[in-house]
């Protein structure tokens, strides 16, 4: 491939994924780290990319309306909580993550006695309507696009909670990444949950797997149940098997 022709490719792909790692666009254009750097800087000159901490991201976002990717495959993530609400008990104190699919968790659990830390601004304000729920929010800034608080704060904040059970949302799982997610400033959070959590709940549809965005906020050993809408690639079973996670989708119920 022409230069002229890789740097429209990595532009491309790059909107198409809003923000990418260096490592991964070397393993998808199969040319060395410092053609990829002069690549990105070309186009980072061009105020078409800019750089973030390990990779670039689209100069202004593309991100799709929280509203959209809330309507975006609605089955599949009433699916996902459905099955994620099985595990919740009265009694519970429990992290929701921000995101669509978490945030359906409500419907599942809003007539159980339970305590929810939560960076989810939807959850909180849905929540609100039923006293038997004990909500605590972490604070800190708000990010729009995904309508969730986040940073610094709210990491030294989840510090101070114990939890028996963490949902987390993922933008995208491999074998070799492990979980991942789009936002930097997410991710300082999501990995301090993981650490104080007795149990952690990974809530991923069918189109997350083989994926993986620009940060890994944990691995699979650190995760103990796997919950998707359809059953995984085969790969994933074995993984799972070997690593001592469980993997739940609607077959096993």
């Amino acid at each position: 491939m022409m230069k002229a022709q890789r740097v429209t490719a990595i532009l491309e792909y790059v909107k198409e994924k809003e923000s990418v790692s260096l490592d991964e666009l070397v393993d998808r254009f199969d040319v060395s780290k410092n053609t990829i750097r002069r690549d990105i800087q070309e186009l980072v000159d061009e105020e078409q990319l800019i750089k973030v901490y390990g990779g670039v991201s689209i100069s202004k976002p593309l991100t799709v309306p929280y509203q959209d990717r809330k309507i975006k495959q609605f089955h599949e993530k009433q699916t996902l909580a459905k099955l994620a609400a099985k595990f919740i008990d009265d009694g519970d104190i429990i992290f929701i993550d921000s995101g669509t699919t978490t945030v359906e968790l409500l419907d599942f659990i809003k007539y159980k006695n339970i305590t929810i830390v939560t960076n989810n601004l939807d959850f909180t304000l849905d929540a609100s309507a039923y006293p038997n729920l004990n909500i605590y929010s972490t604070g800190g800034v708000f990010e729009r696009s995904t309508r969730s608080y986040v940073g610094t704060e709210s990491a030294e904040i989840i510090q101070k909670y114990n939890f028996n059970k963490a949902f987390m949302a993922s933008t995208g799982l491999s074998l070799d990444k492990g979980i991942t997610n789009s936002s930097p400033l997410e991710t300082q959070l999501k990995a301090k949950v993981i650490q104080k959590s007795e149990q952690v709940f990974i809530l991923v549809d069918h189109t997350k797997f083989d994926k993986y965005a620009l940060t890994t906020y944990c691995n699979f050993d650190n995760i103990d149940y796997l919950i998707t809408n359809q059953e995984p690639p085969q790969e994933y079973i074995r993984h799972s098997e070997q690593h001592q996670y469980e993997v739940i989708y609607p077959q096993d119920i």
